[in-house]
């Protein structure tokens, strides 16, 4: 199987053919890659006419977040040697064809980072603070005094130790909270975390201490973790109940590692606080899905990232390694397509 290193170099062709993949929308900044004096063609394209435009493209943006369109038309990519993500997540690219192949994937880690750190924290201090029922009572025009929770000295256990789920425990801790995380192998003197647990519910020797351990003592349970075969469904009733009463969920990562039955039949029974969810299985998310009016239950449509001139970020990330690419040197942000993400 192809493992790509952190960082890779891709031959690039004289004047390459360049094709971004969108959705509905086209996003605006095209007109960057028409001016750029090292490109040949430069094409883009909705899902349904990827198989007849991907002939002879030697380069692919994929701007669309969750199409599968690449997958359908891949015995049309006969040229294709490169393919970057316009989002940090790529799990929509790891199919066997790409997976097998020597193309080489990159994606934007690092744009989102700092944005959703943010929205996390400001979800846990809303939570603390009380201030969607401070919303509902101003509504109401009622005057109802209330105790709030405090944040400094709560525990947080972030799953996912990579980019953002770091500035995610950053920014936590700075406001003097206990921030923990999980990964793919537990250890000690973390920068970050100081304490890593491993992802694993089943005790496992050989990864070391585990959820068992780490979600009893959470009062936020942040999942920040990208989508592979290990993490799908890894939020499920088992992990649930090892939470405490009083400990929220918040998930900023892939709708599919949470198991949507399972979390609602948690926020029905009491067994835990409540969640906040900015992702999920399938979306956008049903008018009739009970997330929406569940006690404890907060739904942002797939947001969590999205600040003012996030799309500017994208673009400089992507034209600085299409120079990358032009010139022979290493392009950032290579995908390890064994694991899914990018390493390190």
């Amino acid at each position: 199987m192809n493992r790509p290193p952190s960082t890779a170099t891709v031959p690039a062709p004289e004047r390459p053919r360049l094709l971004v993949l969108h959705g509905e929308e086209t996003p605006s900044g095209l007109e960057r890659l028409h001016d750029h004096p090292g490109l040949g063609e430069v094409v883009h394209t909705t899902a349904d006419g990827l198989a007849g435009v991907l002939p002879g493209t030697d380069a692919l943006l994929v701007w669309d977040l969750f199409t599968e369109a690449l997958s359908a038309a891949w015995p049309k990519a006969d040229s294709l040697r490169w393919v970057h993500a316009a989002t940090t997540g790529v799990d929509n690219l790891m199919f066997p064809g790409l997976v097998n192949s020597d193309v080489v994937v990159t994606n934007s880690r690092g744009v989102f980072d700092e944005h959703i750190a943010e929205y996390v924290l400001g979800l846990v201090i809303s939570f603390a603070k009380d201030f969607p029922r401070s919303w509902e009572l101003q509504r109401e025009r009622r005057w109802l005094h209330r105790e709030t929770e405090r944040v400094t000295g709560r525990r947080a256990l972030v799953v996912g130790t990579g980019p953002i789920g770091r500035a995610i425990g950053r920014k936590l801790t700075a406001v003097g909270m206990r921030v923990e995380a999980s990964g793919s192998h537990a250890r000690g003197g973390d920068p970050d975390f100081g304490r890593v647990y491993a992802s694993y519910l089943d005790p496992d020797p050989d990864h070391g201490p585990g959820l068992r351990e780490a979600l009893p003592e959470a009062d936020y349970v942040v999942v920040a973790a990208p989508l592979t075969d290990s993490t799908r469904g890894l939020v499920d009733r088992v992990f649930l109940d090892l939470m405490k009463p009083t400990a929220r969920l918040i998930n900023v990562a892939r709708g599919p590692i949470v198991v949507q039955s399972d979390l609602v039949h948690a926020l029905e029974a009491n067994s835990i606080a409540g969640a906040a969810l900015d992702v999920f299985e399938r979306e956008p998310l049903k008018a009739i899905n009970p997330l929406w009016g569940l006690p404890g239950s907060v739904v942002s449509p797939h947001m969590s990232g999205d600040v003012i001139g996030w799309r500017d970020d994208l673009w400089e990330l992507f034209l600085d390694n299409l120079d990358r690419y032009l010139g022979g040197r290493e392009l950032r942000n290579a995908v390890d397509k064994s694991r899914g993400y990018v390493p390190g």
